[in-house]
């Protein structure tokens, strides 16, 4: 059984502490900090000894070495925990913060034995009666152990890993130095470990050793019943002396009963048990290390996810501040032509000037116009409420139930009134981005795309005063043909297509936000006229952009003119023969994009 008890029934006289020092003729051993300097330790460790123990009335006392010669103890009566300073060790005192809440992951199996005491704090709270058989005492004291982890783990589970530490730390100093010898070493050992492995503090797996060589001294029916016994007093309450004394009075009769059937135990039974509790510690540390290697690959996981996460946020906002930038230059109020940078360019602008829409423009703003209101159009929804009084249409089965309910002296459940409310579906705007390619390769969508350009906005600006429209034209720079105003333009914007790069990527991201075509709750559509003829890097921006906007939802479609014009992935393609019906297939998709908003 255990050298040391945990729960110790009164202090010691301050002369003990001198006892400790055999007097060898060599000079007293000096500690390596004074006593003194733990004080503050061990108030700290007593203000965190509240949250483990539940109990404000508790101190703690923390010096190297304590006057009951175990790692610590608890005083009942005397509300006090007794520390060993030592188990701190290398650290010093200045260097132990328990105060900090996660500065105990410096020093586990301190912070584990705290626990253990906090256990006994909280739950070893039953007295031992006058005149009680001291063996009875020792063994109740014994399957205390087990008992009041198992109930700390209870009300606090995530102290299991520092209860674990704190069996290493504890146990083996009593199984090295045990007070009773033979098959009652054995049982003492079998409940100090086998306890805890049924109290949910070990594992089954890690305990299999001392398992082994307690059924082998102990014999199984003996070990069954001890098993028992201990598995019982784990139920038992806190304040139940007269159960807790009456399992120990059952363990001391089961090893009495077996006494004299047992084989004699081996010689070397305290090397033995050495032996296999060392095996058990040696995995519950193997596998201590196995959680705590996986807890920091999730940790770092999470960690890492957390991290992409700020970044991506922080990207995004760039994202959205240079797409800001970049739409405030190109939709300036003079109509320049700018650069990636935002300055004005120096090559020049491409618009050639304006001309007065043509009568078939007109007609055509007009006919999209009427398409854009009706594939806009939502139905009237209706909601249908039923209540015991008007208003409503009376409904005369519900009303006769109703009736009949009272007159069989009932609660009246139906309701024999029904209201029909019906509310209008808010018509959704339109907000339709173009963007132009204007290299020497595109000369032939000019005219069209200037007069699509002129007559979608004109559509959109009758169908829906908050719908809007805007254009661009862009080589290496980017020129605004049409701007996202709420005033449709007067004329129609002609330019021509002499340019060499590509900038798709700065010309969607200008549209973007110029537009909210990254925001639901609007028919959202983006047309991108081009051969695609781009350099990889080119490719590589404009596709980012183009994917951000379909898993926002909103539509992009690629016209193409020529035959050797490449896809851009992402976009919905639509190669025309002629040019000029590029403005009716706009129209047609900027109809089937307010069709699908909902």
């Amino acid at each position: 059984m255990s050298v040391h008890h945990h729960v110790q029934p009164s202090a010691t006289t301050p002369d003990a502490d001198l006892a400790r020092w055999d007097d060898d003729g060599a000079p007293p051993a000096q500690p390596r900090s004074s006593p003194a300097a733990w004080l503050r330790v061990g108030a700290e460790l007593g203000d965190r000894l509240v949250a483990l123990s539940g109990r404000q009335d508790l101190i703690v006392i923390c010096r190297p070495g304590t006057r009951s010669g175990a790692p610590a103890a608890y005083f009942p009566r005397l509300a006090e925990v007794e520390f060993d300073a030592r188990l701190f060790a290398p650290l010093q005192p200045h260097e132990v913060r328990p105060r900090i809440v996660g500065d105990e992951e410096r020093y586990p199996a301190a912070w584990g034995v705290l626990v253990h005491e906090a256990a006994h704090a909280s739950h070893s709270v039953w007295e031992e009666p006058a005149g009680a058989d001291p063996r009875v005492v020792e063994a109740a004291l014994l399957l205390e152990e087990s008992r009041v982890e198992g109930a700390h783990l209870v009300r606090r589970p995530t102290d299991r890993t520092y209860l674990r530490i704190s069996a290493r730390t504890l146990v083996m100093p009593d199984i090295a130095s045990p007070s009773f010898q033979g098959f009652e070493h054995a049982a003492g050992v079998a409940a100090l470990m086998l306890g805890r492995r049924d109290a949910g503090i070990l594992d089954a797996g890690e305990t299999q050793a001392v398992a082994d060589l307690c059924q082998r001294v102990l014999g199984a029916d003996l070990l069954a019943t001890l098993t028992g016994i201990w598995t019982a007093a784990h139920r038992c309450a806190d304040h139940d002396a007269t159960t807790m004394l009456a399992h120990a009075q059952d363990w001391c009769d089961a090893l009495d009963t077996a006494a004299p059937d047992l084989p004699p135990a081996p010689q070397d039974l305290t090397d033995l048990l050495s032996g296999a509790v060392a095996v058990v510690l040696d995995t519950m540390a193997a596998n201590d290390a196995a959680d705590l290697a996986a807890r920091s690959a999730a940790d770092d996981a999470v960690a890492a996810r957390s991290r992409a996460k700020v970044q991506d946020r922080a990207e995004q906002a760039g994202r959205r501040r240079k797409a800001a930038a970049t739409a405030k230059s190109v939709f300036n109020p003079r109509g320049t032509t700018v650069s990636p940078d935002g300055r004005p360019a120096p090559s020049g602008n491409p618009v050639t000037g304006t001309r007065r829409p043509t009568a078939a423009e007109q007609s055509a703003a007009a006919r999209l116009s009427r398409a854009l209101r009706a594939a806009a159009y939502r139905e009237r929804t209706e909601e249908r409420t039923t209540s015991p009084t008007p208003p409503g249409r009376l409904n005369m089965r519900q009303a006769l139930a109703r009736d009949a309910q009272r007159a069989a002296g009932a609660v009246p459940t139906a309701e024999p009134f029904t209201h029909t409310r019906r509310r209008n579906s808010p018509t959704p705007p339109l907000r339709v981005g173009i963007a132009v390619d204007i290299s020497g390769s595109m000369r032939v969508a000019c005219g069209p795309v200037a007069s699509a350009a002129w007559i979608v906005a004109n559509a959109a600006a009758l169908t829906d005063p908050d719908s809007r429209t805007a254009t661009i034209a862009y080589d290496h720079d980017l020129t605004a043909l049409t701007r996202p105003t709420h005033r449709a333009p007067e004329r129609v914007t002609e330019f021509n297509a002499n340019g060499g790069a590509h900038n798709l990527g700065d010309a969607i991201d200008a549209l973007d936000h110029g537009l909210d075509l990254s925001r639901p709750g609007t028919g959202r559509l983006l047309v991108i006229v081009t051969d695609a003829i781009y350099t990889p890097d080119e490719t590589t921006r404009a596709l980012t952009r183009i994917k951000r906007l379909t898993t926002a939802g909103c539509a992009v479609l690629q016209l193409t003119l020529t035959k050797n014009s490449r896809h851009l992935p992402g976009t919905t393609p639509l190669h025309l023969p002629r040019p000029a019906s590029a403005p009716a297939a706009i129209a047609k998709a900027a109809t089937d994009a307010i069709r699908r908003t909902r």
